[in-house]
């Protein structure tokens, strides 16, 4: 069997140019700051004022590419609302399957902000930590030679893995309709990883190398309760150009929200939800859909993907 690296997801990914993208990808991104960036505060407590928020998502990626990309989250997080340094803490279970290849993640996450008050601003740092299951059909891989095929079974191996992140916010007061300004930075896999999946004829690397991520944005915020979000996701892989996602979110208060955008992977985003309860309220609950589609003209049609966000929220 020829020895062969595989660049997990670099391939079908390149079809909508974003190379060598391995990690999970997202169009509701605000919703996973925490998954993206261990440091970052939820959009439960920037939008909403509320520290104990928890999420769940399934995302369906290029619906008519047969083993098109599937992602599933569930995430917790929490803010202890002091002054000096506060401790923030969550975690992660992160699934997603890709063809012949999947991996599961289960990720606790562990930081600090120092602030005075963190409801006014500050600047946050944490890390996490986690393992992670790296699965591969073998069956389903066929290499260069005809009928060359890495055996008819699966293959499972367990890596330990880390991300750290750096975040910062600032709450601008002017009466009731304050501005939130925020930003942060992220590597969520510094380990990386380098399997070799071995059968009696031959070896089968598998490499995943360290994602750099930045994302900005803020809040300007109505006298109504609603709002208007703009924000921005920067992604960076060795060897692959810089990706960025652009999105508008507007909250119409108090109940609704709608959102569009696009990415320079030549894709739009459109986003629509509804608010139970919000600012002024003890707890929230939220439900989101997101919606992409390609204009790349070359390689085969990918389709279209979607994703659907469900969180609560409450002041604890």
């Amino acid at each position: 069997m020829n020895r062969l690296r595989l660049f997990v997801l670099a391939s079908l990914l390149a079809i909508t140019g974003v190379k060598a993208q391995q990690l999970s990808l997202f169009t509701q991104y605000r919703e996973q700051a925490e998954v993206l960036n261990p440091a970052a505060l939820s959009t439960a407590y920037l939008a909403y004022e509320q520290n104990v928020s928890f999420l769940a998502s399934y995302r369906k990626q290029w619906v008519d590419l047969k083993n098109g990309p599937v992602t599933q989250v569930i995430s917790g997080s929490y803010l202890y609302d002091g002054s000096g340094v506060s401790l923030m803490a969550g975690g992660h279970l992160v699934n997603d399957v890709t063809g012949p290849t999947a991996f599961t993640g289960l990720y606790g996450r562990l930081g600090g902000v120092i602030s005075g008050d963190p409801y006014f601003g500050g600047i946050a740092l944490a890390i996490s930590g986690g393992a992670v299951q790296y699965r591969l059909k073998g069956s389903e891989i066929r290499l260069r030679e005809s009928g060359d095929v890495l055996e008819n079974k699966s293959y499972s191996q367990l890596y330990p893995d880390v991300g750290v992140g750096l975040y910062a916010y600032q709450r601008i007061t002017a009466g009731r309709e304050d501005v939130v300004i925020y930003g942060g930075i992220s590597v969520p896999q510094i380990i990386g990883l380098d399997l070799s999946f071995k059968s009696d004829n031959g070896a089968f690397d598998i490499k995943r190398t360290q994602h750099y991520y930045a994302m900005f944005g803020l809040y300007k915020f109505f006298s109504n309760d609603g709002f208007v979000e703009p924000s921005v996701w920067f992604k960076y892989t060795p060897g692959a150009p810089v990706n960025i996602d652009l999105n508008l979110k507007l909250q119409l208060a108090p109940n609704f929200y709608v959102g569009a955008g696009g990415s320079t992977a030549k894709a739009i985003h459109l986003e629509t939800g509804f608010v139970l309860g919000g600012l002024g309220y003890d707890n929230t609950f939220r439900v989101g859909y997101g919606f992409d589609y390609s204009f790349t003209s070359f390689g085969p049609y990918t389709g279209t993907t979607h994703e659907i966000n469900i969180s609560y929220s409450f002041e604890h």
